[in-house]
């Protein structure tokens, strides 16, 4: 059996039925384009359904794919098998309406064993057939398969209702006795059985029926071929690889998370390597689906990425890895699937931010909801009992962030179910009852009895004084109460009363100063929060001591506040906006709300227009210079929502709540700080708009003084390119830069006539040293042109003057760029050169890689000083071939 690289068997299945006149497809992106009846791009034919069912006709009838796919409704059992994966690749063939089963079968058994393709051995392949199938037993065995490799199976029918169907043949490799997991005896020890000896390898359905609603078939007028072959499993068979895992597909993954473990090895413990495997398993799924546009959330594929995640995550903590690792294996799975993915690396950077990001909040809980998913496992096991409490896996999921999931498959790793009726229940209760215990452990960062046990009253003033006398009532040292702080110490504190407000809805916190009578700094305020009975916490740097029960002089930082206070009531303006532009669909998704420039997340299907951006701007103006008086309405729920007002986040609100109206324009329950009129904002400017997840976009802003410097920033710019163009009235700076991109067109068009030209000269000249080499004659030159578009036209003519079989031409538009062109006659190609072979074998002299069909390849590379060598080398490698 021949030794082939993942990478080699990919490319050589392409190429093989590019040979057979199909056009190689592009792996579609994991995300559905137009088809909103699938979660995940999940096997090859998803992206052929178009044609399959009429809807578009392919250019070409013939087509061949290696199509990334992702399946997760048996996740729970990847690590555990041999060949369970999330992330998978499937090679297929496809004829819509052109070549059947005589075609398809015989072509199967040409790429399997034929000494120029696979080579496997005949003798260990084996063919299942619905029994019915006459037609393709005998096709089978005019191919060369030996009748007693032929079994019958009634399951070998492919049929999903309604629509297409027909019977299928799958095609099975002999692994040998040694890798099987049943007796040779065994019932279920043959090729389709519940065995590991005999390997499905490929599937090739033979789509001639049609599914009529009344559940009788007919023909199909255009008969079809679907074929699938995982690239995953027939890589375990050329590397001779017990599981898929043991294969150039996932064990650099496995080795690298060695290395971040620092402490097990795979396989030592059979229990680590299922971590192992989970982790090199999801690292690859979600690095492609993270690239491919998707990005974790709660709900639908955001909430499979946010899943695969914190189960890799858990996993690494069985290997002792503690710290945000998954991002690390992103570059990995990029080398490792570069030749045909090679936008992996391209975006490595960015789809690891997003990945640590995820990592980054679910590790900052999980410490502490493993141990107690640790001790509630011991609990339960101490009591005889076999499942899991639900209030204790509610507990898990809505204080420390695990789902329910996770915790099904940590009980199940301990022999253990989980009381699903109960967490049911629990979940319920939360939905009918304010969340105040969790958003008060968010907002703390701590939560204890120490605390939770703290009922001391505080009243905030905020609303009417920026400064005011507050007697401390509590104050907390070193997770201790204390009656009284020295300097330089960090301390939590609680006034009677205080003009400081407490980090809430996206609005900051206050900062500003504590002072005593004679008005000496005692303390700066570095943060304010809730604390969990609702009072406001402050966290002082003392300069001086503080005492328990003095009263002091607390003074807001009025510049800071002032500047918050705009872009609250910007951000209540733009939410309004928003809503009048796009529809009442989109809503409030996050907000924050800083001194220097507010940033408001929003639902939305799409990209936001610019012009939809400049309608925004524009109402958001109008109504700041309206002079629209802010008012705030204290009043009851029901009041309130009869009003009109619009509550946020889907936060619950009590008897009271507090209105926030600008005008009749906007009015929204907020407990923030605002001010008294809308042209206190003075101006209003969109910064940037972007998307930042699943239907969720974000748009960050500036008001006033902000706004006035970004405007000027703009027009300093400006000045400036007006002064480099020469141009003395601002206004004529677009019709000058239509102008010079007038003349950058022409000049471009005319370097590329130059360009061709001077090619044409050089082709002259190249393309008579043609030398001969093991009976093949060669044209291998360097040129001197732009890059690849040049190279491509000079093979152009050479293909049209049929100088030589096989052309090999290199360029260095650049001194660390090189570009590599390889171009096979079909009298080559018959011949049994490919011009794929060819640039992979020189490729590497220059520092690239490439590939491509057979009669026509190209590459990249950083070295121009191998050039030389690169076309001597071709020059060998047919004297070999």
């Amino acid at each position: 059996m021949k030794e082939l690289s993942s990478a080699q068997i990919r490319q050589m299945y392409l190429d093989f039925f590019a040979q057979k006149g199909h056009d190689i497809m592009q792996s579609a992106p994991l995300v559905p384009q137009d088809d909103p009846t699938l979660l995940w791009i999940n096997s090859g034919v998803a992206t052929m359904k178009k044609y399959f069912d009429g809807s578009v006709v392919p250019k070409n009838h013939r087509m061949t794919s290696s199509q990334k796919s992702i399946r997760t409704n048996d996740i729970e059992n990847v690590g555990r098998t041999a060949r369970h994966h999330t992330l998978f690749e499937m090679l297929g063939n496809f004829s819509i309406g052109d070549y059947f089963k005589k075609e398809a079968i015989n072509w199967a058994w040409e790429l399997l064993t034929s000494e120029e393709w696979f080579a496997l051995d005949p003798e260990k392949l084996y063919i299942t057939v619905y029994p019915k199938d006459t037609d393709a037993k005998k096709i089978w065995l005019e191919a060369g398969v030996k009748e007693d490799h032929i079994y019958e199976d009634e399951d070998n029918f492919w049929d999903i209702g309604e629509g297409p169907s027909g019977p299928d043949s799958e095609i099975f490799y002999d692994r040998g006795q040694a890798m099987n997991n049943v007796a040779e005896d065994d019932p279920e020890n043959y090729p389709g059985g519940e065995n590991e000896r005999y390997l499905e390898i490929w599937n090739i359905v033979f789509s001639q029926f049609n599914h009529k609603p009344d559940g009788t078939y007919e023909e199909l007028p255009h008969k079809n071929i679907d074929t699938g072959m995982g690239l995953e499993r027939v890589v375990s068979v050329f590397q001779n690889a017990k599981t898929n895992f043991e294969t150039d597909l996932f064990m650099p993954l496995i080795k690298e998370t060695e290395k971040l473990s620092g402490k097990y090895h795979y396989g030592q413990d059979s229990e680590k390597d299922i971590s192992f495997k989970v982790i090199a398993d999801h690292a690859r799924a979600v690095t492609f689906a993270i690239g491919d546009g998707a990005l974790p959330s709660n709900e639908g594929r955001g909430y499979v990425i946010r899943r695969l995640i914190r189960r890799a995550v858990m996993h690494g903590q069985k290997l002792g890895i503690d710290h945000a690792f998954l991002y690390k294996l992103v570059p990995i799975v990029g080398q490792i699937m570069e030749s045909a993915y090679p936008e992996i690396l391209e975006q490595a950077e960015y789809i690891e931010k997003v990945i640590r990001m995820e990592e980054d909040r679910f590790n900052e809980t999980l410490k502490d909801g493993v141990a107690l998913l640790d001790d509630l496992i011991a609990q339960t096991k101490a009591a005889g009992q076999t499942e899991l409490a639900g209030a204790g896996v509610f507990k898990l999921y809505d204080t420390y962030g695990f789902p329910y999931e996770l915790t099904l498959e940590y009980a199940s790793d301990n022999g253990l179910g989980v009381d699903k009726a109960g967490f049911d229940a629990e979940m319920e209760k939360q939905r009918q009852r304010a969340r105040n215990a969790r958003s008060s452990a968010k907002s703390m960062g701590v939560q204890n009895g120490l605390l939770t046990d703290i009922t001391t009253s505080s009243e905030y003033v905020g609303y009417s004084e920026l400064s005011a006398l507050g007697t401390v009532e509590d104050i907390i040292l070193a997770d201790e109460l204390v009656d009284e702080a020295a300097a330089d110490t960090t301390v939590q504190v609680i006034f009677d009363k205080t003009p400081f407000y407490a980090e809430m809805g996206g609005q900051v916190a206050d900062k500003g100063l504590v002072k005593d009578e004679a008005g000496n700094v005692v303390a700066e305020v570095m943060d304010v929060q809730h604390a969990p009975n609702g009072q406001n916490m402050h966290t002082l740097k003392l300069r001086q001591e503080l005492v328990k029960g003095k009263t002091y002089n607390l003074e807001v930082n009025r510049e800071f506040h002032n500047k918050v206070k705009k872009n609250h009531t910007a951000t209540h303006l733009l939410d309004q906006a928003l809503r009048d532009v796009l529809g009442e669909h989109t809503h409030q998704a996050g907000s924050l709300v800083e001194p220097t420039y507010l940033r408001f997340d929003f639902t939305n299907l799409g990209a936001v227009t610019d012009e939809q951006l400049q309608q925004v701007e524009d109402i958001v103006n109008d109504k700041i210079w309206a002079n629209l008086p802010v008012e705030t309405v204290v009043t009851d729920l029901e009041s309130a929502q009869k009003m009109g007002a619009i509550a946020l986040f889907g936060d619950k609100y009590g008897d009271t709540v507090r209105v926030v109206k600008a005008g009749d324009y906007s009015m929204e329950f907020c407990g923030g700080n605002h001010v008294d009129n809308t042209n206190e904002l003075g101006l209003f400017k969109i910064v940037s708009e972007s998307g930042v997840g699943a239907g969720v976009r974000r748009i960050e802003a500036v008001t006033s003084k902000e706004a006035f410097e970004f405007l000027e920033q703009r027009n300093d710019l400006l000045q400036e390119t007006a002064a480099e163009m020469k141009v003395v009235q601002l206004k004529e700076v677009p019709r000058k830069v239509e102008a010079l991109q007038a003349q950058i067109k022409e000049l471009e068009q005319q370097k590329q006539a130059l360009e061709a030209k001077f090619a044409s000269q050089q082709a002259q000249d190249i393309f008579k040293d043609i030398v001969e080499a093991n009976g093949h004659t060669l044209i291998a030159a360097k040129v001197n042109v732009s890059g690849m578009d040049q190279l491509r036209q000079l093979a152009d003519q050479w293909k049209e003057k049929n100088l030589s079989e096989v052309l090999v031409l290199a360029t260095a538009p650049a001194k660390d760029k090189v570009n590599l062109i390889v171009a096979v006659s079909d009298a080559g190609v018959k011949a049994g050169i490919k011009a794929g072979d060819l640039i992979k074998e020189i490729a590497p002299l220059v520092g690239g890689g490439g590939g491509g069909r057979p009669n026509l390849a190209q590459a990249g590379g950083k070295n121009p000083a191998g050039i030389t060598d690169a076309l001597a080398q071709a020059k060998v490698w047919l004297e070999n071939k």
